[in-house]
């Protein structure tokens, strides 16, 4: 199977970009940015994202017990750009705030979810990480979108 095609195909599903972050105790709060986030359950609330068994934070994000999910908005594409490179997922403390259950979130989100730990199943590349929502906010704002290899807008 071609991967770069199907890469290319699978950009045609629009997706909304998140930073995902947790507590690291030798580097303190640690993000990503993936655009793989779904929701799986109402009740209870379960959300679910994958990531990348080679990811630099593969282990801090595995192997956590609460992390933290934020629903960037569209203003937000320079955050997504940096937490999406290699060796830059220590977050500036400018960038995050901790929530009363002691969970980093992104500042300014759209939405931020705040979520235990609940499943972890591997799949292919990937593991595939189901979190239990225990809080969550949301916030007016257009999302930061990610189309064909590209941010794009909504409309």
């Amino acid at each position: 199977m071609d991967t770069h095609a199907l890469r290319n195909t699978l950009g045609k599903f629009a997706t909304g970009v998140c930073i995902l972050t947790t507590n690291d105790s030798d580097r303190g709060v640690i993000g990503m940015t993936v655009n793989s986030f779904a929701a799986v359950s109402l009740e209870p609330a379960l959300v679910l994202w994958s990531i990348q068994n080679t990811s630099e934070c593969f282990k801090e994000f595995t192997e956590c017990d609460r992390y933290g999910i934020s629903v960037l908005q569209h203003s937000q594409e320079a955050l997504s750009n940096r937490y999406a490179r290699p060796l830059e997922h220590i977050v500036d403390h400018g960038d995050c705030f901790v929530d009363s259950r002691g969970v980093p979130l992104i500042q300014g989100a759209l939405a931020t979810f705040s979520c235990k730990m609940s499943a972890l199943h591997p799949g292919g590349d990937h593991h595939i990480i189901v979190g239990e929502v225990v809080d969550f906010e949301s916030h007016p704002g257009d999302p930061l979108v990610f189309f064909g290899g590209a941010y794009s807008r909504l409309g």
